[in-house]
């Protein structure tokens, strides 16, 4: 009798399920902190939601035992995982406080290219990466314009964003297999620490949720819908999947923000944005996993469909 029960399901679950359900809770967030803008200042915003998903770990993970089983390279990783964290968090409403949100989007994809170029080893894979280039550009309509500290916000938050994927796929590939330690604990003790980083920066600004119910619940919503289950998602993906092939489905971010547009608030795409979802569409069909890894990239795997380090 095969083993039933939320493990099986969630080890017969194709890893792009996982992705799908981050890009969705990814655009569900922003949502909340629509409320949270009018209340509180950008940084308060960022550290509420740390805060936030940083509570709901530390009840669901104990992520204190996490750090007991790591050995000093484990700790190291998830410190820096952690800082990354706090500072995308901080870069990124700090940027889409001063310049559009698809100007933003369109930039942060800009080192996630680099680190699916890596993983581009056929021309397929080569061709794939420039649709969803292509696609990404007409869906976002890039154009730098808001005030200059704002773009410098954005480029930063770019490039953390891709320091996040990289430091978040060795948590997912490495960490199980050196000390036993899953994706997701990794994920809680790196949010713990996003939480302490955060504090000098956001806890005045934050302090005015303290007094007001709505903006506090408003808060804890942006927390989970916006770094818990989207993050836990990317863990649970990203252990099933190469960097690289996870990198190009980064693509998918603004197509997602276009279907939930439409269904949600009735906003219909233009001729040019249905264009980039279909070379969004045509890329990620497109791409094929490497059979043989990158060198970088090998590890040992438990067997296949086996959780034990997802969970």
């Amino acid at each position: 009798m095969p083993p039933i029960g939320p493990r099986a399901v969630l080890s017969a679950a194709p890893p792009w399920t996982y992705f799908i359900g981050s890009a969705v809770f990814h655009y569900l967030g922003p949502a909340f902190a629509v409320l949270l803008f009018a209340r509180l200042a950008p940084l308060g915003v960022a550290a509420l939601r740390i805060w936030s998903a940083a509570l709901v770990f530390a009840l669901w993970r104990r992520p204190w035992r996490t750090f007991a089983r790591l050995d000093a390279e484990g700790r190291r990783t998830i410190i820096a995982w952690g800082a990354v964290l706090a500072a995308m968090n901080v870069c990124f409403y700090l940027a889409i406080a001063r310049v559009p949100l698809g100007t933003v989007a369109a930039i942060e994809f800009l080192p996630v290219i680099v680190l699916a170029a890596l993983g581009a080893r056929t021309a397929r894979n080569l061709v794939a990466l420039v649709a969803a280039v292509g696609g990404v550009y007409v869906l976002t309509g890039i154009r730098l314009a808001g005030e200059p500290l704002g773009l410098v916000f954005a480029f930063a938050n770019a490039v953390l964003f891709a320091a996040y994927i990289v430091l978040a796929h060795r948590t997912a590939r490495r960490l199980c297999d050196v000390s036993g330690v899953s994706g997701i604990d990794g994920l809680a003790a790196a949010m713990l620490v996003a939480g302490v980083c955060v504090a000098p920066v956001g806890v005045w600004q934050a302090a005015p949720a303290v007094i007001d119910p709505v903006t506090l619940a408003a808060g804890i919503g942006v927390g989970i819908c916006s770094s818990v289950i989207p993050y836990v998602c990317d863990q649970l993906a990203m252990a099933r999947m190469a960097r690289s092939t996870y990198a190009l489905l980064v693509a998918l971010l603004p197509t997602t923000a276009t279907v939930i547009g439409v269904v949600v608030l009735r906003q219909v795409p233009s001729l040019a944005e249905l264009a980039g979802v279909g070379l969004v569409v045509v890329s990620v069909a497109l791409h094929r996993e490497l059979q043989t890894p990158p060198a970088e990239e090998k590890v040992t795997l438990p067997q296949e469909g086996k959780t034990e380090c997802d969970m």
